[in-house]
């Protein structure tokens, strides 16, 4: 529909039935001069859910475990009510999304915004732009994103084809945990006592379980293919604390893209993924019906020394006989493949996987990587420890409370959004834009652990003026065990230049470093006991919005740990990236709801 008929009486009516069916069937679009726009309504309710024999009371949005799907185009703009019925404050983070001057629309509680309080709503506006592939949104307050999740699916424009063979089918595969206890109740006795978190029950695919379980052989994901076909898998991680090994028996899976970005082509067996991550891959299926059906199984990577859910998932792939009518038909009396996946801490598979992610660099899909670096920094992430409270017993190593950090920094959380405080000028007391550049306490970070574990507190910033070219590498340490970090970066895509394992050495490891090539991604893990070296842009960097090439605004931009339970200890921090000269690369104006704290 063209803008300028909007302005029409005659279609007042009309529009008014429009809208009214948007509402009911939210995927059909309202036609724009450029782009869709696609409106959907998100109820946050309570809703019981059964699993493993035991059913809870649950939040989700719209009574849907896992939740909705959100299903755009690149280039579409993307309308997304959130009601909060419940007694939880909540807030949506769409996972990946550029948001280029939409920072409003970012999600992460007391960072973009102040959370959705029971009883009130808050629309979430933003616009896909240069992206296409798998996202997903989720919720980003404490641990609601146990059950608040779903994907979101990018669609090239129309007319625009993949760079590989169209598949016949595709298939949103989401990783998730299932909890029999209260998530919201786990992670705050966590935090009371100091100690490590009870683990999940179970790991699921698209909400179930699978036969490998005690009392989950109904709640399986089944994947039924015909012979000959080629169907695309949009797999999604959204569980809260384990990265995970994914097999299909007697199948090869060929990588095509990570985090909304496609990359050179490659077979596997099988791949990892972490919290945060999204993969999508092409399962090529057997060119005749096999006489056999094939288990796919999903495990954790364990690399950490605390407690983690080591059990799988399973979900099984079904052939449709060849010689079926037009009514699929599958046997139950096949027999049953089962693939082999690498050890729980098989750290080489990891490493060679992750180096195999070329990002395409092709004239239509180029891989623009910072040449030049304005700033560089030097980040150490992984744990330490608070002192316990007076007149209190704690359960963290030798009687403190465990904590995470980021330059030996523990991200205090505001009670105030930050990006509301920079905006109106009123940051005395919410934050302080001094975030330590490199480590105050250089060490051998993957040798001896020092005697000294108990690390700093605050809400500190770090600045950053307009179009400033970035490398940031980020060190594991040592300090309570080498371990595996998916750090996600909100408001941007970044470059996976180099990584290795042991310290980095400034003077050798940055000319091995990969500057043709990359993969970009917006979750990246730092290996255990190594580093990982990643450049980014702060411009919000991405192509055009209404046939207008835009340089986009600044504002504050939120990177943690994507295991939550070390988001929870802590850590994470925050980039303040300040507006440019020109008015289109300034932070517009807050909605009229934003919620207020």
């Amino acid at each position: 529909m063209d803008a300028f008929l909007l302005h029409s009486r005659a279609l007042a009516g009309a529009l008014l039935f429009a809208f009214s069916t948007l509402l009911l069937f939210p995927e059909l679009p309202c036609a724009q001069q450029n782009g869709i726009t696609r409106h959907y309504k998100f109820d946050i309710q309570m809703t019981n859910v059964t699993r493993l024999c035991h059913t809870k009371s649950m939040v989700t949005v719209n009574g849907q475990y896992p939740g909705p799907r959100i299903v755009a185009r690149e280039g579409d703009r993307v309308i997304v009510k959130v009601v909060n019925h419940v007694q939880s404050n909540v807030s949506i983070h769409w996972h990946g999304v550029r948001q280029l001057r939409s920072g409003w629309a970012d999600g992460p509680a007391y960072v973009a915004q102040c959370p959705i309080q029971t009883g009130h709503s808050y629309v979430y506006n933003f616009t896909i732009v240069a992206q296409r592939g798998t996202l997903f949104w989720h919720a980003h307050i404490s641990w609601l994103r146990a059950t608040l999740y779903g994907p979101i699916i990018i669609l090239p424009k129309r007319g625009v084809p993949y760079p590989f063979a169209k598949p016949y089918k595709e298939v949103p595969m989401i990783f998730g945990e299932w909890w029999n206890a209260d998530t919201e109740a786990v992670i705050n006795q966590a935090l009371q006592t100091g100690g490590g978190p009870n683990v999940s029950d179970a790991y699921t695919i698209n909400g179930l379980p699978g036969p490998l379980y005690n009392c989950s052989a109904k709640d399986t994901f089944k994947l039924r293919v015909k012979p000959g076909r080629t169907y695309l898998l949009r797999i999604i991680n959204a569980a809260l604390n384990d990265e995970l090994f994914f097999s299909i028996a007697n199948h090869t899976l060929t990588i095509v893209e990570v985090d909304a970005v496609y990359v050179k082509p490659f077979d596997t067996n099988t791949l990892i993924i972490t919290p945060g991550q999204t993969t999508n891959v092409l399962l090529h299926t057997k060119p005749t019906f096999p006489g056999a059906t094939f288990l796919m199984l999903a495990r954790p990577y364990a690399t950490g020394q605390g407690t983690f859910d080591n059990s799988t998932t399973a979900g099984i792939l079904e052939y449709q006989h060849s010689n079926a009518s037009s009514s699929p038909s599958f046997s139950k009396k096949l027999p049953l493949f089962k693939p082999s996946l690498p050890s729980l801490n098989d750290t080489k598979f990891v490493a060679d996987f992750t180096r195999k992610l070329r990002s395409l660099a092709t004239t239509q899909y180029p891989a623009k990587v910072p040449q030049t670096i304005d700033r560089r920094f030097f980040f150490t992430v992984g744990l330490g420890t608070s002192p316990c409270p007076k007149n209190q017993t704690c359960q963290g190593p030798n009687g403190t409370k465990f904590a995470a950090t980021v330059n030996n920094v523990s991200f205090s959380m505001p009670t105030t959004a930050l990006l509301q405080a920079h905006f109106f000028g009123q940051s005395k007391g919410v934050y302080t834009p001094d975030f330590p550049i490199i480590p105050l306490m250089p060490l051998n970070y993957t040798g001896a652990p020092p005697n000294n574990t108990l690390v700093s507190n605050g809400t500190r910033l770090v600045v950053l003026p307009f179009n400033t070219s970035v490398e940031l590498v980020m060190q594991d340490t040592s300090i309570l065990g080498n371990e595996s970090h998916p750090l996600h970066l909100h408001g941007f895509n970044f470059f996976v230049v180099g990584q290795g394992f042991g310290n980095h050495d400034p003077e050798k490891d940055p000319a091995k470093f990969n500057l043709v090539d990359p993969v970009e991604r917006n979750t990246v893990s730092v290996p255990p006991g190594g580093w990982v070296a990643i450049r980014f842009l702060a411009d919000n960097p991405g192509g055009y919005m209404h046939g207008i090439h835009m340089q986009v605004h600044a504002g504050v931009w939120f990177m943690h740990c994507h295991l939550e339970v070390h988001t929870s200890w802590g850590l994470k921090m925050a980039w303040l990236v300040l507006d440019g000269n020109l008015p289109n690369q300034k932070l517009p104006p807050p909605p009229s709801d934003l919620p207020k704290c």
